[in-house]
């Protein structure tokens, strides 16, 4: 690991513009933003289809069926019969954010990044959340859904993250104490939330990061 390396995670409640923000990150600061990439990136290393971890993306749920029988053969042990464990995928997708994390600076978006970095030494973990109106405006303008379902894919999504992160983590989704830096997008907006980041990174960049 280069002595400058550093790492921002950002957990998110869906339509809070976490998404956003380490897109903006990732262009200021000229580092890569993994969210999505990351089941890519997985698939390939592992040999498994992109359809598993698409279906355990963010599930605490234990285990689902499947019938792949094309991955690599470290992770052997942990299949049982037809079924792939849940377990086994993080810890597949797990190994991938630690070794992209090693090689370089970069952005994780969601998937328990702060608690599977939090050995890291220049890691700055980070939380958005935003008001349940403008969350429904963000969805509203992503995805052609009723107000009314735009509400429920935001109370499901958001449940579905918590459980996920609670699960694997042993810690508590959204609650400060599990954070670094927790920030409103609606007090602040996207970018004022991309420059107060910044600068966090510039303070710890001049003191425990050195």
């Amino acid at each position: 690991m280069e002595k400058s390396n550093y790492v921002l995670t950002i957990g998110r409640q869906l339509g809070s513009g976490g998404k956003r923000i380490g897109e903006h990150l990732s262009q200021h600061l000229n580092i890569p933003c993994y969210d999505k990439e990351l089941i890519r990136i997985a698939s390939q290393e592992s040999g498994l289809g992109k359809e598993f971890f698409e279906k355990a993306d963010e599930q605490s749920s234990h285990s689902f069926f499947a019938t792949y029988f094309g991955f690599r053969s470290g992770y052997m042990g942990s299949i049982s019969g037809n079924y792939l464990c849940n377990e086994t995928l993080f810890q597949i997708q797990s190994d991938v954010i630690k070794e992209l994390a090693e090689k370089e600076s970069g952005i994780f978006v969601g998937r328990c990044a702060d608690y599977i970095l939090r050995e890291h030494p220049r890691r700055l973990a980070i939380f958005v959340t935003a008001s349940i109106e403008d969350r429904v405006q963000r969805v509203l303008q992503d995805k052609n859904l009723s107000e009314k379902d735009a509400r429920m894919l935001i109370e499901q999504t958001d449940k579905r993250r918590a459980e996920y992160y609670n699960y694997y983590s042993n810690k508590e989704w959204g609650k400060a104490t599990s954070y670094d830096l927790c920030i409103n997008s609606s007090v602040f907006g996207i970018d004022a939330a991309v420059s107060l980041i910044e600068e966090c990174i510039r303070k710890k960049a001049c003191s425990d990061w050195r």
